[in-house]
């Protein structure tokens, strides 16, 4: 099966939530059997990485995109009276820090405020000495904690149920603050009665198991949920409503984003009844009673234009790319970002990739005799691209700065981003980073026959995938690195990666494989933006 929820379809029993202070050269980087040039581009990518990260972390993103001067409150040039009448709610894995962060800059104007996040989060972050992430003793903020293994469970009910009452009590004059991240559709479950929680996690894990797309699960989500839809936006009216979303969904669509408790909700009953049917899914009497219902009306023009609602984006892919663009190109790459909403079957995106590799090697060949194909692999790549409706792909932005590197022989980096899915078929344990790593390693194995082996020895690649939120799949790992003879040493090591493949197991490969230094671990980072693919090259001097 396929399906968009890649995080959860990889959540097993023995899920562990594993923090560590992220140093990279502590990652692993001791391994002797690395040579120093596999070692520069493995720290160069790390650090790349890390630039990724740091651009979204909570607490930056906040101070980077609000301030606040007496009585006025300036968000992305938007300005909002602030006159001790504000109050806070919030859901999602980078919520805590992003709370904190906004505590810090309203100091007296807030009043209250309710937030819903990932259980053990808080002693999690305590143990990892990440004070400046966690909320002041003194707080206004009431944390509570649930959604254990990232599946909403009664703690984070109690806690939807208690951010409702909050904001169904709002007036016209306050202003209320809703900070919005990945994860915080588990967080926020408040089904329609009569249904039950169970039945709506059952209707959903069904959908899902039938390989329903994150569209579908959201529309059906939505029309069963008190609070996702626009739900906590109608609840909160005449207050004026303000959103700070870290967007962890291709695109960054906003009525996909926890399902968007802010966003008007487009869909009907007869959608949800469609896709219902479309998956042929026995339906609860508690939610064939909710459907025949009718839509609930909403009798002010203010809330039907949602006129007291403002959405921004403070976090999303394309931001972290940004950043680690910049840090590329301070380590000296010619640097440029393809695309920020990668997605598909690992499979396929790593046939993408292998051949975007096998692009750059045609195009620095070309002033010679060899490899010249660069029309052929150009034109797979668009109609892989097509085939992928990838709309924002910048080939063209790829071929320029290869040209450019052509001439000086300076190295290059890609980079990509967006979230991709894996087709489960064994019982191991892995991610879809890891997964897709591994599958580039196996891409270039492949073609290496095809590539001249002057230009193998005259460049020396490596590949990396890796989650923002540090956590790939129930594992330690936010990632993996590949390159074009990790197949052959795995072999000389006794591992096929084909097998572990076959067993989604590619995290037991990558720990077993090379004392585990292709592994990339940064432990929860306390944020969420998808993933970040690069590509990095470098020239060989001879």
């Amino acid at each position: 099966m396929v399906t968009a929820f890649g995080r959860y379809l990889w959540l097993h029993s023995n899920y562990r939530l594993i923090y560590k202070t992220w140093k990279p050269k502590r990652l692993h980087l001791h391994s002797a059997s690395v040579i120093n040039k596999e070692m520069s581009l493995r720290q160069h990518g790390l650090q790349i990485f890390q630039a990724a990260i740091n651009a979204v972390l909570p607490q930056n993103m906040i101070k980077k995109n609000i301030s606040i001067e007496g009585d006025r409150l300036m968000i992305q040039n938007r300005c909002f009276p602030v006159h001790k009448n504000v109050y806070l709610v919030g859901f999602g894995k980078a919520v805590l820090g992003m709370a904190a962060a906004m505590e810090e800059i309203l100091g007296d104007h807030l009043l209250q405020g309710v937030i819903s996040i990932p259980l053990s989060i808080q002693r999690i972050l305590c143990e990892a000495g990440k004070e400046d992430m966690l909320l002041k003793p003194n707080t206004k903020i009431q944390a509570m904690e649930g959604a254990r293994h990232n599946l909403p469970d009664e703690n984070a009910l109690k806690a939807a149920n208690t951010i409702r009452h909050l904001v169904e009590g709002l007036a016209a004059d306050d202003l209320l603050f809703v900070l919005i991240s990945g994860g915080g559709s588990a967080l926020l479950p408040a089904p329609i009665p009569p249904i039950t929680l169970e039945e709506k996690q059952y209707l959903t894990k069904q959908l899902a198991a039938k390989g329903a797309t994150i569209q579908e699960l959201n529309t059906v989500r939505k029309m069963l949920s008190v609070l996702k839809g626009g739900g906590l936006a109608r609840a909160a009216y005449p207050a004026q409503v303000v959103s700070l979303i870290m967007s962890d969904v291709i695109g960054d669509n906003l009525e996909f984003v926890a399902s968007g408790p802010t966003v008007l909700n487009l869909q009907s009953k007869d959608d949800c009844h469609k896709i219902l049917s479309k998956y042929n899914l026995s339906m609860p009497e508690s939610v064939k009673e909710v459907l025949s219902q009718s839509s609930m009306k909403m009798d002010k023009e203010e809330i039907q234009t949602f006129d007291h609602v403002c959405n921004f984006i403070v976090g999303s892919n394309a931001i972290a790319l940004e950043e680690a663009k910049r840090k590329s190109e301070s380590l000296g790459y010619n640097t440029s970002v393809l695309s920020t909403v990668v997605s598909g079957d690992v499979r396929t995106v790593a046939k993408l990739y292998s051949l975007l590799i096998r692009y750059v090697y045609s195009v620095l060949a070309a002033a010679s005799s060899k490899y010249v194909h660069v029309s052929k692999l150009k034109d797979e790549i668009l109609q892989m691209v097509v085939n992928m409706e990838l709309p924002d792909f910048q080939l063209d932005g790829c071929l320029k700065l290869l040209e450019e590197a052509q001439s000086s022989k300076k190295s290059i980096c890609l980079l990509a981003g967006g979230e991709t899915t894996v087709q489960l078929q064994g019982k191991g344990k892995g991610g879809r980073n890891q997964e897709l790593a591994l599958h580039v390693a196996l891409e270039l194995h492949r073609a290496k026959s095809k590539i001249p082996q002057d230009l193998l020895t005259k460049h020396e690649v490596i590949f990396l995938s890796a989650g923002t939120d540090g956590q790939d799949g129930p594992t330690e790992a936010a990632g993996a690195f590949a390159y074009g003879d990790l197949v052959d040493k795995a072999f000389a090591e006794g591992l096929n990666p084909e097998d572990f493949l076959n067993n989604n197991d590619s995290f037991t490969f990558f720990n077993k494989f090379n004392n585990g230094v292709d592994l990339i671990v940064t432990g929860l980072t306390n944020t969420n933006v998808m993933d970040v693919q690069a590509i990095i090259i470098q020239y060989n001097e001879i």
